[in-house]
């Protein structure tokens, strides 16, 4: 096998398993730290023997093998007590039952989610953890989508992980008394996770893996807490975004923006799966975040069959929104909907009140909007410079086409 193949072959089952591997690697010991540095190293080990054609059938369980004894190794080097030992013992037990061609690994990430949701844990760590346990990203990524400085970041998830291991937090899904109290945790990262993963794909489909991956992950924990309506409302908010995917894209590839969208690509299926789950959840009298923001999403969906947006009852959603969160981004899409209804001045006036705020100094949407919103009032020069902002920050090609060319017309 060619280098370059073998790498593509490590990313791939890095996107699709690495969560699961570090759920099993670190249910025994609750190293996440060492877990992370074990599998590490057999990815690098893989890219070395899997060029030279010893490429397993089985990857998952190759990794798995060579992670643990990487495990071991570390554990044997590092041994003093006789906790080390036995911890070593069993480890080793564990690598013998395991051979190269195990049929399948265990997905223990629902419970690995819940572990890293723990309350022993500061509650503004517990999300970017699960980020950065089940799915690998680094520190950079996770702090800018929770808006904070990446060295903050880093160091919040060293002394999380540090906690788990020597608080010997357990990796299981709670009893049923527990699961409440660390469910919105839970919810907040696989919301996050479909985030990430809502850009068109990019390299090997790995965005919309992220997008399956947080759906699957969706419909879990609905399985699991189907008394939840919370979690319902997360599943449906996910599942409109996703039905319209396909509109997204014109097919010369540029982005299409929701409001010139032909509805005829939207998902009818996605949609009334969404639509089912949101009015499972409206059952239990219990209104919360997730489901106010699947609402508007199903008010959006609802063009497919009345032709127009219904406006006012959108703003009506985001007015209780921002009363139960503090989010500058929720407060943008308010102003957005203002500017729908009472137009470009109202909606600059609604912006006033988060346009210091540190969290949209590098969130692209925000300069986008206000750049659109400046324009419409003839603050051209003003409008200008905030195009340029959004066009610097935006990472998607056709996202950027889409803002230069409203710049160039602007101009005219």
């Amino acid at each position: 096998m060619r280098e370059a193949d073998a790498h593509l072959q490590a990313e791939a089952v890095a996107r699709r398993s690495y969560g699961k591997l570090i759920a099993l690697l670190a249910a025994r010991s609750r190293d996440v730290a060492a877990a992370e540095d074990a599998l590490s190293e057999a990815f690098a080990t893989a890219l070395e023997a899997w060029p030279r054609g010893e490429v397993p059938d089985n990857p998952e369980g190759w990794l798995m093998r060579v992670a643990r004894r990487r495990m071991i190794d570390r554990a044997r080097r590092h041994a003093s007590a006789t906790a080390q030992e036995d911890y070593i013992i069993l480890l080793s037990q564990e690598v013998s039952n395991m051979a190269d061609d195990i049929p399948h690994i265990p997905d223990n990430r629902l419970a690995l989610m819940f572990a890293c949701a723990h309350p022993a844990l500061d509650a503004q760590v517990r999300a970017p953890l699960i980020l950065q346990t089940v799915l690998g990203f680094d520190a950079a990524t996770i702090a800018a989508a929770f808006m904070v400085a990446p060295a903050t970041m880093s160091q919040r998830l060293v002394r999380a992980k540090n906690k788990i291991r020597q608080a010997g937090i357990p990796f299981r899904i709670p009893d049923a008394e527990e699961l409440p109290g660390r469910l919105e945790t839970v919810l907040d990262a696989i919301y996050a996770i479909y985030t990430e993963g809502w850009p068109e794909p990019t390299v090997q489909g790995a965005r919309r893996d992220l997008a399956r991956e947080a759906i699957w992950l969706a419909r879990l924990v609905t399985q699991l807490m189907p008394m939840e309506p919370e979690a319902l409302g997360l599943l449906a908010l996910i599942l409109h975004a996703e039905a319209r995917r396909r509109a997204r894209r014109n097919v010369r590839g540029g982005f299409v923006p929701l409001a010139e969208q032909d509805i005829g690509l939207w998902d009818g299926d996605l949609i009334a799966q969404g639509e089912e789950a949101l009015l499972r959840a409206s059952r239990h009298g219990r209104i919360g975040r997730y489901q106010l923001e699947a609402a508007i999403q199903s008010a959006h969906a609802a063009r497919r069959l009345s032709g127009s947006t219904d406006w006012p009852a959108i703003l009506s959603l985001y007015d209780v929104l921002v009363q139960l969160s503090d989010s500058p981004v929720l407060a943008l899409n308010r102003a957005v909907a203002v500017s729908e209804i009472d137009g470009a001045v109202a909606a600059l006036r609604a912006l006033e009140a988060v346009h210091d705020d540190p969290r949209l100094a590098d969130y692209q949407p925000y300069w986008a909007a206000r750049a659109k919103l400046l324009a419409e009032t003839g603050a051209f020069v003003e409008a200008d410079n905030a195009y340029a902002r959004a066009i610097a920050l935006e990472t998607d090609p056709a996202v950027q086409d889409f803002l230069q060319a409203a710049r160039k017309r602007m101009r005219v």
